[in-house]
Formats: structure tokens, sequence, C-alpha cells
């Protein structure tokens, strides 16, 4: 028997095969198309989960199990999705739906907290009694591992650290707040902080790389210039480092994790980025005489994603 995970993004949704010692054997995608019906898109998704499973030679009857990981907030025991904004989908009644399609047992779950559960069983994080993962990406996501299980909250809603408070009358946030720590932490404010920065630099690296263009500016742009000792974007990054050591300390202090995880994009800068957070974060923790929780970076990329949500069986 193979479990299915199937990974709900904005743009594509994948999905994966995977054996009984959790190998992903088969692999499959579709476009993301918010603007169809509700019921036409989770038809697709089900087709994607049926065709993938074919395209291996194998059949409906040997599927045990489908996970789901979505962008947003669901109820496993209803099988709703109670908010998903890249999708738009709210009060969604995804399991009915699905089960018209691909009668299985169903199972969803944030996309952040089955990244975590992943590293948590066979990733960096593995044999770990806690772990949290802190996805550095457009936004920040973050997923809270209690002794091998996913810690949502009594509601469901636990674990939104992007939507904590950094700053009290901060940068303005999407989720309507503002000084959310995701105005500070994520790619998007590497970006905004870049960008800003260039307006009284107009000789710095990071203008350059842009073709001229602030609007231009990525984060890596900002990165890749910090690397190269640019003033300007060496002073950005240092901000950066400094907001992403704060938000380790605040995991720290509330939950002293056993290890806490740094995934996605932003992370992808390696040790240039985590070894200045290493360093920085315990200067803001309480019990610094007490050991620090490990800090380390995600190795299952774009993977985690599937494979945790077809974990959630």
């Amino acid at each position: 028997m193979v479990r299915i995970g199937v990974d709900v993004g904005g743009t594509g949704i994948q999905v994966g095969v995977l054996d009984e010692q959790l190998n992903i054997i088969g692999r499959g995608s579709i476009e993301t198309h918010t603007e169809l019906p509700f019921g036409e898109q989770v038809r697709r998704i089900a087709e994607c989960c049926k065709n993938t499973v074919a395209s291996i030679g194998l059949q409906e009857k040997d599927i045990a199990s489908v996970g789901v990981g979505i962008p947003g907030i669901a109820d496993d025991k209803t099988g709703m999705i109670i908010k998903c904004t890249n999708m738009f989908w709210k009060d969604a009644p995804f399991r009915k739906e699905f089960v018209k399609y691909l009668n299985k047992p169903i199972y969803i779950d944030n996309d952040a907290s089955v990244a975590a559960l992943a590293e948590n069983m066979i990733g960096i994080s593995k044999g770990r009694s806690s772990s949290v993962l802190i996805t550095l990406g457009t936004g920040i996501g973050s997923g809270i591992i209690l002794d091998g299980k996913i810690w949502n909250g009594f509601h469901g809603i636990g674990g939104e650290l992007g939507h904590t408070i950094m700053m009290i009358g901060g940068e303005p946030c999407t989720c309507g707040n503002r000084g959310c720590l995701e105005r500070y932490c994520s790619a998007t404010a590497i970006i905004r902080m870049g960008r800003e920065a260039v307006k009284n630099r107009p000789n710095s690296l990071m203008l350059e790389k842009a073709g001229g263009d602030p609007a231009k500016i990525t984060a890596r742009t900002v990165i890749d210039s910090a690397r190269e000792k640019d003033p300007a974007a060496s002073e950005v990054f240092s901000r950066y480092v400094g907001y992403l050591a704060q938000a380790v300390a605040n995991v720290v202090n509330f939950l002293d994790p056993e290890m806490i995880v740094l995934g996605g994009g932003v992370s992808k800068a390696g040790m240039f980025l985590l070894q200045p957070v290493r360093d920085e974060f315990p200067e803001h923790v309480i019990f610094r005489d007490r050991p620090m929780p490990s800090l380390d970076l995600a190795i299952l990329g774009d993977e985690a994603g599937i494979v945790g949500a077809a974990m959630l069986s």
C-alpha cells in the first residue's frame, strides 16, 4: 500500500506517492487555478492523485490514505478548511468534496506544520522530542512538533509565529495588524529594506545588480550583495539577522524546544545566514546559563510538504 501527499500552493499543487519506507516513488503536479469553483479545484487535485498513482503502474486500491498540506487553517476532525487565503477557501468542505472523486481516508493540515513533521521524522530534527520549523519565504510559516506530533493549539490555529507582534505600531501586515514578525523576518521584508536602503545609497551594489531599478531588487540581490560586503546591503542583512535572532529567541523563551529549524527560500543563504543567527539569538534568551536548543537548516527542501502531508495518516 502507498500513501499520497499533496502540497497545495498558490501557483502549483504537488503530488507525491510514498512507499512504506516513506520514499517518494512517483510525482505529479498541476497548476493552481483559483478562479475555478471550489468543487472543480478539488476534483483536479483528486484526478492528479489518481493519475500520479497510475503513472507508476498502481491502482486506486493500492492507496492507503491521502494527506493534504495547505497554506492555511484546517480542522482535520471535520475535514473542513477553515481559511486558506491564497486559494480563496473559507469554511470549505474539502474532505466531503474530495471523496466524491477519490474515496480514501483523507487528512488535512497546515503546510508548515506538515513540513515540520517531515523534518522531525526523517529530516534534520529526526529523533528530537520537540522541534519548531520556521519557514522564511514570502511570508513566515511555522510548525510545532511535540513528542512526534503536530501541535496546532486548542482551536487549530496555533503556531502562527509570523503574526506574533515584533514591533508595536510597526509595518502594516496583510493580516490587518501592524508590526507582525512576518513584516521583519520574511523575504518580503528583506526586499522592502533593500529598496529603502538604496534611496540614499545610489552607488550600492544592490542597485547595480538590479540594473539600476530598485523595483527589481530581490532578497537574493540583498544577500548576494552583502556577501560581497556592499555597505548598504550589509546593513540591511545585519538588521534582518537581528530580527530573526529575536524571533528564534522568542520561540526559545516561550516553548524551549530541543531544536529550531530554518527553512524556506531565505534559508538557502546557508551558513552565511545561519551562523550569525546562531551567534546572536542566545543574547535574547532569558536563561542563558541553560543549554541552548540546536539551530539548523532544513534539509528536505520542497519534498518536506509532500512527505509530511503523506505522514498525517
